[in-house]
């Protein structure tokens, strides 16, 4: 398949992320837990196994406010977390009653590690939920990995380098985080087509030059500061003060 006929990847608006992360009831367990990790998930970009493998330690919500999640091949990574992120975390980890640090972060009823199919299920009734504001998401298919996706684009079209987005998300090489390039393009492209006069001769998109990468606005996501890659392990350093 040629690289312009590709579909564009599944992923949600913010306002739509937003809707499904404030679905779950937190007044419930199930509910607490789930907008805590649907907002970790999100926060992160992990993997569901990452995510369900967590435990109590590996989230910091001191000054560092970190999560160290655990990917493929046994490699490592720190993403830092947005205070709300950690608030949620801190609230969670009151309601776990003094869990110790090796116990799992998103533990089943019975205290044991969480099925993916039960973030899946969670995830599905969150989506229901937040339709009745929001109708088009009844319409899509929306996983787990779908917030995977939105993450990585909301990180793009803010203006994350495409190289920090690849330590974020865990790949091993940014060539793997290009398709998110790539559909970011598509979209502008199909934006720009819809702008040309009548009859006009529709070229392709042309991606900016390096004078033209970094927006003139400040970033109202995440603000890169720097980038430290140690082998098997990899910490993203970036700025959340904007991120509240």
């Amino acid at each position: 398949m040629k690289r312009f006929d590709r579909p564009v990847l599944g992923f949600l608006a913010r306002s739509e992320m937003q809707a499904i992360l404030e679905a779950p009831d937190p007044r419930t367990w199930a509910g607490q837990r789930g907008r805590t990790l649907f907002s970790l998930m999100y926060n992160t970009g992990a993997r569901v196994s990452e995510v369900i493998g967590l435990r109590v330690g590996d989230v910091v919500i001191d000054d560092t406010m970190a999560a160290h999640l655990h990917g493929k091949g046994r490699k490592e990574r720190s993403v830092p977390l947005w205070r709300s992120t950690a608030s949620l975390v801190r609230g969670w980890k009151h309601r776990l009653e003094g869990a110790g640090d090796d116990r799992f972060l998103f533990p089943s009823r019975g205290g044991e590690r969480m099925a993916r199919s039960s973030v899946t299920q969670r995830l599905n009734l969150a989506v229901s939920a937040a339709a009745q504001h929001h109708p088009q998401l009844a319409r899509l298919s929306i996983s787990p990995h779908t917030v995977r996706h939105t993450t990585a684009m909301h990180l793009l079209q803010s203006g994350v380098d495409i190289t920090v987005i690849a330590l974020w998300l865990g790949h091993e090489s940014p060539a793997t985080t290009h398709m998110y390039l790539e559909a970011d393009l598509s979209m502008r492209e199909r934006t720009l087509d819809r702008l040309q006069p009548i009859g006009a001769s529709l070229g392709r998109y042309r991606p900016p030059g390096p004078a033209d990468e970094i927006p003139s606005e400040p970033l109202n996501y995440v603000q890169f500061v720097g980038l430290k890659n140690t082998g098997a392990s990899a910490l993203v350093v970036l700025s959340s003060a904007s991120c509240a």
